[in-house]
């Protein structure tokens, strides 16, 4: 059980401290892996970015990842039977809202390249592991040295998948529980994050690593 993201992130920043010295970016997934995010770049004394992707939920089932969008691409898992038509609408949507997070979240700068770089990928948890798997194929399209996943707690069956993946390294991860019904249940506090909060992490580790 961890308190809340800040002692989460601080366990995990503990685990992380091997790749010290590399030619690192952690890459949170917004908006909860930021809090976590913040305090890892900063373990490591390295950039902080943010990976702008979001999964697509099944059309019965939303919470279900069957892939994930990014502005520049999109990753459908293997024998998904699903209308194209809500594919592409689902794709223009999402994007939207990407959009409209990259505008807020970035203003007057870029995303961070990620070319031979090791990118470390956080989240405040996995549950059944489609959306960062997907989001680990977009993030490999960019050439990366090595992709790492860091959650604090994950099911077997997640970590596994992860684990099995061509375009995932290594997984780093502190509980994987046999009782796991949801990522919150293994927090005392799991409040959402605002926006402002996660621009406002964002913004201040960009000033940092400026200074």
């Amino acid at each position: 059980m961890f308190k809340n993201r800040i002692d989460a992130g601080r366990q995990l920043a503990e685990k992380l401290m091997k790749f010290k010295g590399e030619n690192v970016v952690v890459l949170a997934i917004p908006r909860g892996g930021l809090p976590l995010g913040e305090i890892i770049a900063k373990a490591l004394k390295v950039p902080l970015d943010v990976s702008l992707t979001k999964k697509i939920g099944h059309p019965f089932n939303k919470e279900y990842a069957i892939g994930a969008v990014s502005l520049e691409g999109i990753i459908l898992m293997d024998e998904i039977e699903v209308s194209k038509d809500y594919i592409e609408e689902e794709t223009s949507r999402i994007r939207q809202k990407l959009k409209k997070r990259q505008d807020e979240y970035y203003k007057n700068r870029a995303p961070m390249n990620l070319e031979k770089k090791t990118v470390i990928v956080v989240d405040d948890g996995i549950a059944t592991g489609n959306t960062i798997l997907a989001t680990a194929d977009l993030i490999k399209k960019q050439k990366p040295n090595k992709i790492v996943v860091a959650v604090p707690v994950a099911p077997h069956s997640a970590i596994q998948k992860l684990k099995d993946s061509d375009n995932v390294d290594e997984v780093i991860c502190l509980d994987t529980p046999n009782n796991f019904r949801a990522v919150g249940q293994f927090y005392e506090n799991f409040e959402q994050v605002p926006d402002v909060e996660a621009i406002k992490l964002l913004e201040d580790a960009y000033t940092g690593n400026k200074n």
